[in-house]
């Protein structure tokens, strides 16, 4: 079942849709730069094909083309960053 991934900026998420409906969403925070990728949830009988990778990286996608900087709070996001390190470079220095 091919997944598509769209953004709702109105309700900050990112949701994959397939032909039975909304299989996933990410929520995230927008503000100053940032966005804050805070939650990622698939519906366990998505489970398995990469939806929830395919949320994350239209995050970073659309943070990229944005200019923004990412906080990946939510605990999956860092790693998809770690098979995909090119997204590295957006994740915001963790003040000292």
């Amino acid at each position: 079942m091919p997944v598509e991934v769209a953004h709702a900026p109105e309700r900050s998420e990112f949701v994959a849709l397939d032909e039975t409906g909304q299989v996933g969403v990410l929520v995230y925070a927008l503000a100053d730069g940032v966005i804050d990728l805070q939650h990622t949830v698939v519906q366990p009988a998505a489970g398995g094909r990469g939806i929830g990778s395919d949320l994350v990286v239209a995050a970073l996608e659309f943070a990229r083309a944005e200019g923004l900087r990412v906080i990946p709070t939510c605990p999956f996001v860092p790693a998809v960053i770690a098979r995909h390190p090119d997204y590295a470079d957006l994740v915001r220095p963790t003040p000292r």
